[in-house]
């Protein structure tokens, strides 16, 4: 049997919270005409972003729609326009559609996308009246031409302050034609700190040896021409004083 004694102090614990908040004043948003503002980390509608010259941040690398969990995500790649570029890779998602009807907010397609293309923003303005309207493709997607945003990446991963140090280091050179990182070649092991003893000299410099949408290149630093792909030998040279 209940403690009387200890069901009414309980009772009157509940009542005091009450009676507490009885005469405040009410903070009922009357929305859609007052809108409360969001953080920045809330999980809306998705946008496909652009780079700084317009080109699309989407490779259509498929990691966005593998990894998504209620498999709401919808793409077809195409091989890109070596004289027109939709993308800086070889591919671009001619196709991608995003069925919200399915789509959890998990934002496992933004961590898993490895260009920062797919972010989910804090437009959560999402009702409509039919089911149709609710797959969201390519072109209702993308930012508008002349527009290039982060978006919520840069809530997500901020910058680190300045008296942390890195743990890879920002070492940046030529590979096979193609500026890219220590990480990226294997070498995240240089010393970080340009300082230190031991850290390599920066590699040199080399315009691009493999156009936009082609796999091989057509000519590696120091040739006119390749003649048999098999062959290809990775550029990879550090210069020393």
């Amino acid at each position: 049997m209940a403690n009387p004694l200890k069901s009414t102090g309980e009772s009157l614990r509940g009542m005091g919270v009450t009676l507490k908040n009885f005469f405040k004043k009410p903070i009922t948003v009357q929305y859609p005409e007052e809108v409360r503002p969001l953080p920045a980390r809330t999980r809306g509608r998705h946008v496909l972003h652009r780079y700084d010259n317009g080109l699309e941040r989407c490779i259509a690398c498929m990691l966005c729609s593998g990894t998504c969990p209620a498999d709401a995500i919808y793409i077809e790649p195409a091989e890109n326009d070596p004289a027109n570029p939709n993308s800086p890779g070889e591919r671009f998602a001619k196709v991608f559609q995003v069925d919200m009807l399915r789509c959890i907010f998990c934002g496992y397609c933004q961590a898993a996308c490895p260009t920062g293309a797919i972010t989910l923003e804090n437009n959560t303005a999402l009702a409509t009246y039919t089911r149709t309207s609710m797959l969201y493709n390519k072109q209702d997607l993308l930012e508008p031409p002349g527009t290039a945003t982060r978006g919520a990446a840069l809530a997500w991963e901020p910058a680190p302050p300045p008296e942390v140090k890195p743990l890879i280091p920002e070492f940046k050179g030529v590979f096979d034609g193609w500026e890219t990182t220590a990480a990226a070649v294997g070498r995240g092991n240089l010393p970080v700190d340009v300082n230190e003893p031991g850290h390599p000299k920066p590699l040199r410099k080399a315009a691009s040896t493999v156009p936009p949408g082609e796999s091989t290149p057509k000519a590696l630093p120091g040739q006119t021409a390749v003649q048999d792909s098999k062959n290809i030998q990775p550029a990879y040279k550090e210069e020393r004083a």
